[in-house]
């Protein structure tokens, strides 16, 4: 089924969390992997290139992802959150718990490998990003993460590929298109290479959504 890109109305361009008294725009992030992008927007923030956001807490569903250590590495709270012994509304109400005593404004996922449950996402209302390797609707749904997405974007022959940042429904790569950024493939292209270059467009767009994010744009 086609997604379309989502354009928000005048009113809709204005429900971003209020910031009073010149409060920060608080990020929570889910991970579960190495969080390339997530040094992304820690590079940033350090940087200065995103003024008025912070970067609340990091969590993850792994002890040992190496996103946590590198929120660590650079002095952000970063908590593993054990699954075991929870269903997936248990453990999802845990998350949300955290990330609301934070005071989050927005749920970034990054490598996160678990689907969340409806009543995490009805906590959050379009207030859930996630950014995934390819072209959606193509490329995209059960199955398709990781090195397996470029592998078969190069197996069938597509002229081209990038990223796509959408918001996060109780589906998999089913929420509503943000933004989407492309990259020609060459005859020679491997999945590795592939992957770096479209990493290389996460890497810069991902802060720039949030930021739009936090100034109430959007997009």
């Amino acid at each position: 089924m086609n997604k379309k890109k989502f354009r928000p109305s005048h009113s809709e361009a204005n429900t971003a969390p209020s910031r009073r008294g010149g409060t920060s725009f608080k990020i929570g992030v889910l991970a579960s992997t190495k969080g390339t992008d997530l040094q992304a927007i820690i590079d940033e923030l350090q940087d200065g290139k995103m003024p008025g956001i912070e970067l609340a807490v990091i969590l993850s569903n792994k002890k040992n992802a190496f996103a946590l250590q590198r929120a660590r590495q650079h002095g952000f709270k970063a908590i593993f959150v054990d699954p075991k012994g929870k269903s997936r509304e248990e453990y999802d109400e845990r998350l949300a718990d955290i990330l609301q005593k934070h005071g989050v404004n927005l749920v970034v996922l990054i490598g996160y490998m678990r689907i969340l449950s409806a009543d995490f996402v009805r906590k959050f209302p379009r207030r859930i990003i996630n950014v995934h390797p390819a072209l959606m609707p193509k490329f995209s749904g059960p199955g398709y993460f990781g090195a397996n997405v470029h592998e078969e974007v190069i197996r069938v022959g597509e002229k081209e590929s990038g990223c796509t940042i959408h918001f996060v429904d109780d589906g998999v790569d089913t929420g509503a298109i943000l933004l989407q950024k492309k990259v020609k493939i060459n005859t020679n292209e491997t999945p590795e290479s592939l992957k770096e270059k479209v990493q290389g467009l996460e890497k810069k767009w991902y802060p720039e959504v949030i930021r739009r994010f936090a100034s109430g744009k959007i997009l």
